[in-house]
């Protein structure tokens, strides 16, 4: 069994599959901080309530950094406090608790991609490469120096999701890794370069809305990036918003917006043309691009006006 007492701050897969690594390893958990299930997102992940409770482990769903949260892990007198993926910015008061210190499993190759939805940005920005990073808590986000990282290659048709799983396998990987070394006092502590990295926020749903003048690989890249089991990049039909679920960008040119085809379902881009093989208008469902209904307006548009 580890001697060392741990607080773990943990949500969505990551969370829940970095637990379950550390009590492979008889990590000794001490209290659980997630968060409770919001009813406005869809729930696709495993749940790290279910977990503690299976192992027997307290969980609290209120923020860490509430008084007295703080007085309990006062209390506990924590070796280390970890965080998978937790969604509160932890307070300097309370990464000063840990006798061995705090630390944070970020979902990108750190520097690279600070900040919030890590993975969705690398895939919309078009990246061949992100990463899962351990590193120590600092006041400032994911900037305190790294104990080890896994590099997790992007290919050009893999989804949000599809990275996230495989980021998730990294962080699994270099939990198992570093555990034993921070656990014996042994693991690196490497400086982490900001100048070469950069910091991106959280996004919303009206964000996965598409500029037509942009060039297809970009608007494919949104649509990669913000796909299923995330709100999906959209535009305007006549009027009527229409979310565009799957496509692909092609060689070929047309007027921004202008539908080209519609068997296959071709638009012109700013550059190059984009293919569309799954829509959906609001209030319907899912449909492939051969069962899109034909009667609109000849332009998909970035506001509700028509053109």
């Amino acid at each position: 069994m580890d001697s060392n007492k741990l607080v773990v701050c943990a949500y969505h897969n990551v969370g829940y599959r970095c637990i379950e690594e550390l009590l492979r390893q008889g990590a000794e958990i001490s209290l659980i901080f997630t968060h409770e299930d919001s009813p406005t997102e869809e729930i696709w992940f495993a749940s790290v309530r279910d977990l503690a409770v299976a192992n027997g482990i307290p969980y609290l769903t209120t923020d860490i950094n509430e008084p007295g949260n703080v007085e309990r892990l006062r209390s506990i007198q924590p070796d280390f406090i970890l965080s998978f993926y937790y969604r509160n910015m932890i307070k300097p008061q309370v990464l000063e608790i840990p006798r061995c210190g705090a630390l944070n499993l970020h979902g990108s190759y750190l520097p690279k991609y600070r900040g919030r939805v890590p993975v969705n940005w690398a895939v919309i920005n078009g990246e061949s490469e992100t990463g899962a990073t351990l590193h120590y808590m600092v006041e400032k986000p994911d900037a305190g120096d790294i104990v080890d990282q896994e590099r997790v290659a992007i290919a050009n048709k893999d989804t949000a999701f599809d990275v996230f799983n495989k980021v998730t396998d990294a962080a699994v990987t270099v939990i198992g890794r570093a555990w034993p070394l921070l656990r014996e006092g042994k693991a690196a502590r490497i400086p982490m370069d900001l100048a070469a990295g950069s910091y991106f926020g959280g996004r919303k749903p009206a964000d996965g809305l598409i500029d037509w003048n942009k060039p297809a690989a970009a608007i494919y890249n949104l649509v990669r990036g913000v796909t299923h089991p995330y709100p999906g990049a959209f535009t305007f039909l006549a009027g009527k918003k229409v979310t565009i679920w799957q496509a692909s960008p092609i060689d070929g040119s047309g007027e921004p917006g202008r539908i080209l085809s519609r068997k296959p379902l071709l638009v012109g881009t700013g550059q190059g043309v984009l293919e569309i093989c799954s829509v959906q208008e609001e209030d319907g469902k899912e449909v492939g691009a051969a069962d899109f209904a034909t009667d609109h307006s000849m332009f998909f548009t970035s506001t509700q006006e028509t053109p």
